[in-house]
């Protein structure tokens, strides 16, 4: 489980990036450079990371199911994901 805190910034992230979305994108094709750099730094999308929506893992991430692995493999058995079945060959 991650700490709240990480959790907690990386919402703050998300909420500054949506914030300068379209002013960046007008600053890019205007191709003003110097105003991109005066805008914070956590206002780049580049900036977020992807985290499990149940633990706030950020390793080993499964972007179509947005879990880590361990929560997903403990949810796949318990049945919790539809459509996921553990594959016997």
């Amino acid at each position: 489980m991650a700490k709240k805190s990480w959790t907690a910034r990386n919402d703050r992230k998300i909420r500054t990036v949506e914030k300068y979305a379209e002013l960046r994108q007008k600053l890019k094709a205007e191709k003003d450079y110097i105003g991109l750099t005066q805008l914070p730094r956590d206002a780049s999308p580049t900036r977020l990371t992807n985290r499990c929506v149940v633990t706030g893992r950020r390793r080993a991430f499964l972007r179509r199911f947005r879990l880590s692995r361990i929560t997903f493999r403990e949810l796949a058995s318990a049945g919790m994901i539809p459509g996921v079945t553990k594959s016997s060959w």
